[in-house]
This record gives C-alpha cells, sequence and structure tokens, in this order.
C-alpha cells in the first residue's frame, strides 16, 4: 500500500527559546548547562522527530514518544558548540510521511568573557583581575579629610579585562552600594570616574576604617565578582557622619 503524504503547507512552529538567557543573551554560567525549550505545537504527535540547530550546525534531537505530546520539548547544547558572539537557533520537525517544517529563528548573543578575567579559583570572592579604585592622593596619604566629606570623594575605576559596552557597576562604599550608569561604546577602555556623593558618605556613617570597591555585570549577566577592597581612614570627626 503505498505512503500517503500528509499536507502539511500551513503548518506552524513557534521559535524555540532558553530560560537561561539573560537579556536574550547567554553567558558562562548558562553556557555549562544550556537548555532550549521548544513550546508544543499543532499536530504534535507520537513519531515526531525534532532537531536542533545552533548557528547553522546540529546540535541535538529527540524522537517524540505518546508521552511528550502537549509537552514543552527540552533539549540541550553541549558547551563545545558555545563560543563568544552573535548566533541563531531554530529547530526542525520531521513527521513520519511530511515534508519537514523548519521553526523561526530565535537570536541571542554568547559572551563567554568575564569582566576581569576568570577567577582562578572560582570560590573566590575578589577578581585579582581588577584593579582596587583609585582615589586622590591626599585621602590616600592623610584619610578623609572633612572637605571630601562635604563635597563628595573623586574616584577612578581602571580599564580592566573584557571591557564592554553595557557593562554595569555596582560600588560598594562601607555598606552602601551605588549603581553606576552602563558603559556605552565610547566609555570602554578608559578609567570610569566619578564622585561618591556627599549624602552616601554621611549616611554610610564613619568607622575608624572603610572599605571601597566594586563589582561588573555585564550585558548576558557574567559576575566579575569584587575587586580587592581599598581602605580609607578616617581623619577627621564628622557629626553630620553620625
Amino acid at each position: 500500500m503505498p505512503q500517503i503524504s500528509r499536507n502539511t503547507s500551513e503548518f506552524k512552529l513557534f521559535a524555540p527559546y532558553l530560560p537561561q538567557a539573560h537579556n536574550h543573551g547567554i553567558g558562562t554560567r548558562a553556557a555549562a548547562h544550556l537548555l532550549v525549550n521548544i513550546d508544543p505545537y499543532p499536530e504534535m504527535d507520537e513519531g515526531d522527530l525534532i532537531e536542533l540547530f545552533w548557528d547553522g550546525c546540529y546540535v541535538a534531537s529527540k524522537l517524540l514518544s505518546e508521552s511528550d505530546i502537549g509537552y514543552t520539548i527540552v533539549l540541550r547544547v553541549p558547551e563545545s558548540f558555545l563560543q563568544s558572539g552573535t548566533i541563531k537557533t531554530h529547530y526542525r520537525v520531521m513527521k513520519v510521511g511530511g515534508t519537514p517544517i523548519t521553526s523561526p529563528s530565535r537570536k541571542l548573543r554568547v559572551k563567554l568573557d568575564v569582566p576581569g578575567g576568570q577567577l582562578l579559583i572560582p570560590s573566590d570572592e575578589e577578581n585579582q583581575g581588577l584593579a582596587p579604585v583609585s582615589l586622590p592622593e591626599a585621602i590616600t596619604r592623610h584619610g578623609l579629610i572633612s572637605r571630601y566629606v562635604k563635597t563628595g570623594v573623586p574616584l577612578a575605576i581602571e580599564p580592566y579585562l573584557n571591557m564592554a559596552p553595557s557593562d554595569e557597576i555596582t560600588l560598594r562604599w562601607g555598606d552602601l552600594r551605588m549603581d553606576l550608569a552602563p558603559l556605552k561604546a565610547e566609555d570602554v577602555g578608559k578609567p570610569v570616574n566619578l564622585i561618591v556623593p556627599a549624602k552616601l558618605i554621611q549616611e554610610a556613617g564613619h568607622e575608624q576604617q572603610l572599605e571601597v570597591t566594586y563589582c561588573i555585570i555585564d550585558r548576558v549577566g557574567n559576575n566579575s565578582r569584587w575587586a580587592p577592597v581599598r581602605a580609607i581612614n578616617f581623619s577627621v570627626r564628622c557629626d553630620s557622619c553620625r
């Protein structure tokens, strides 16, 4: 008996999606165990073969059983396929006796370069690839004097390895934190100069010694961890800092 082909000319698929993606991007943490989700589609049936493609290369497949019907299909992308750059991923459904159907593509950015470089020991809280904040010489020599408590403290963050547009820097001043505006393309490769506002200095209060550091999160969620701490001594008593 001749095989009857199924008419799939109007069969529509959804684009795949990646729950682990951060702002439509993949960082180092997600890359270690990257999963692609494929939503149930019309006429989903036992015996359908789903093939996943990553940047044009076949990476995984699944032959559907009866228990798969109506459920999201999850396929893994081996870490060896991941390289930094912009990629597209899609899948293809092959039905018994039918014409293969290709899904729309999902565009993603992969970034495996961590700000400041990878930690030598993953459990470390400090990233030795980042320089401590730079402070005015008067502060490093004599401590935080009253003039800076009233006007704010200028400091700089030196350019770091894998610096990129959209990096978000968080400064930690004692127990308080201050988020900086995301970096622009013209900021890359240059020191990040800022002034710690007097209000934040006063809110933090004053101890005999205060620690200052920063960390960076890039556009796909890679976290640099904290830079080595810079300690600041308080050289004056400031009633407004209580």
